[in-house]
């Protein structure tokens, strides 16, 4: 059954027509066998995020960046290099908040805000997936499906909030990944230098094992995810 239309305050602009997605929250890579997909929440983060990008463009990894609204209307010109190297966008929420318990219309205006927000930085974006900030998804894949934003979940998340050390992230992350997984990780909401160099000294060690590095499928419906951050 098709996403519910998602209800608009009287008198807004109708926006750019979107073709809906699929309201199942994907947490799988495209391909088969030894695929991996990093997606990484809560930027942009000049000094982080900026620092990634150069590992990501060296590696020549595709990635999905998650993007807290805040943050891009802070540093537009960072979003900016992260479409201009190539990269996936996902909308991250305006301000990371847990919609877990809001209602439709709502949700609604806090995605189009944020949607408005990247757009600002990048006119004519292509916003493919929506992330929800804590893991909770109440009816925003609903809504996010109505905008024509896939709900983006993950197989691994390797805690680097907290954060536990490089060693640390790279060993959760050689150990952890399983095949087809979509990896959590973070370039802002706080200091990520350990999840950068995680990223720099694990894709030269996946590679040398014969995995790939894919972008999230789009349009096969998966399992539904846990909760962090």
């Amino acid at each position: 059954m098709p996403p519910s239309p998602v209800p608009r305050p009287a008198g807004a602009p109708d926006p750019a027509p979107a073709r809906p997605a699929s309201a199942t929250v994907v947490d799988t890579a495209r391909g088969g066998g030894r695929t991996v997909s990093l997606t990484f929440d809560d930027g942009p983060n000049p000094a982080d995020t900026l620092r990634l990008l150069g590992v990501l463009r060296r590696h020549r990894v595709a990635a999905v960046f998650c993007l807290w609204g805040e943050h891009v209307d802070d540093h537009p010109d960072v979003v900016r290099r992260i479409v201009a190297d190539g990269h996936t966008l996902g909308n991250h929420g305006m301000r990371h908040d847990d919609m877990g318990r809001w209602p439709a219309e709502r949700i609604a205006a806090d995605l189009r805000a944020t949607n408005d927000a990247i757009r600002r930085a990048v006119p004519g974006a292509r916003i493919r997936y929506f992330r929800a900030p804590y893991g909770a998804w109440g009816g925003t894949p609903a809504v996010a499906a109505a905008l024509g934003m896939r709900p983006l979940g993950w197989r691994l998340a390797v805690g680097d909030w907290e954060p536990p050390g490089t060693d640390e992230l790279v060993r959760r992350l050689v150990d952890g990944v399983t095949p087809g997984a979509v990896v959590l990780l973070h370039d802002g909401g706080g200091d990520r230098h350990q999840t950068v160099e995680a990223v720099d000294r694990v894709v030269p060690v996946l590679r040398a094992r014969r995995w790939r590095f894919t972008l999230p499928a789009r349009d096969r419906p998966t399992r539904r995810t846990q909760t962090p951050r």
